[in-house]
């Protein structure tokens, strides 16, 4: 399973799937799972079988709502499919119209700095002092005595983390519908935030990103990404 759409009729859309399979749908007239047929009852998360993965889901989202299957999902037949799709009518229904006309897009914010803990040192006299008060001196900071510089380091980070992103979702409220803020990939990342905008509002939502760009300085760098399929705005705990 690559997806559930709406729609009831039967559709084809080549053979585009994993290991170049026909993708097509499975429908029970007012919804359509988006499938194609494997070999085995396994799928290794291969490069190749991930690429395959989101150009279906890419091609799909180019003409209507979608509501992404995590990769590896496999029914035993069509008719496993029809029971998975009845057992979720509601929540199918209500997720859809809930991302209609609408796609993800991402944005990422880092330090763009040589050292991370160099650079807060700098511009946080609290942090600073630590660090001096720590390992400033002539004697080997204790196991103790890192491991509070290390919280005091990460207690900072966050704060910041915190009012950066604070002014972004500000400057982005009106371009998105949602917003989620992922977990950060590391410690240089400032935010990685997901958001939810109308599909033919992907423009106001690039302006917005170079207006908030604009609150930092050449210590960050700013990147967006999309559009996606709404991934983290599609929340079912499928029956089956």
């Amino acid at each position: 399973m690559y997806a559930i759409i709406g729609g009831g009729e039967g559709r084809s859309y080549g053979a585009c799937g994993i290991d170049e399979c026909v993708v097509y749908t499975i429908s029970d007239g007012r919804m359509a799972a988006v499938v194609s047929d494997v070999d085995g009852v396994r799928l290794r998360p291969e490069r190749r079988h991930l690429a395959a993965h989101r150009e279906v889901l890419r091609r799909l989202m180019e003409e209507e709502a979608v509501l992404p299957m995590t990769f590896g999902i496999i029914a035993d037949g069509p008719e496993a499919i029809r029971r998975v799709v009845s057992l979720n009518r509601n929540a199918i229904l209500e997720q859809l119209a809930r991302v209609a006309g609408k796609v993800e897009m991402g944005l990422s914010v880092v330090w763009d700095v040589p050292n991370i803990f160099e650079f807060f040192v700098n511009v946080h006299p609290e942090l600073r002092a630590a660090r001096d008060r720590f390992i400033g001196t002539s004697l080997e900071p204790t196991l103790e005595e890192k491991i509070e510089l290390g919280r005091i380091f990460d207690r900072i980070l966050n704060e910041d983390r915190h009012v950066y992103r604070g002014k972004v979702e500000a400057v982005l409220s009106s371009s998105c519908y949602e917003m989620k803020q992922n977990r950060c990939r590391n410690e240089r990342q400032v935010m990685n935030l997901a958001c939810l905008v109308g599909r033919h509002a992907q423009a106001d939502f690039e302006a917005g990103v170079f207006k908030a760009a604009s609150l930092f300085d050449d210590n960050f760098s700013v990147d967006y990404n999309g559009p996606w399929a709404p991934h983290n705005f599609v929340h079912i705990d499928l029956k089956f």
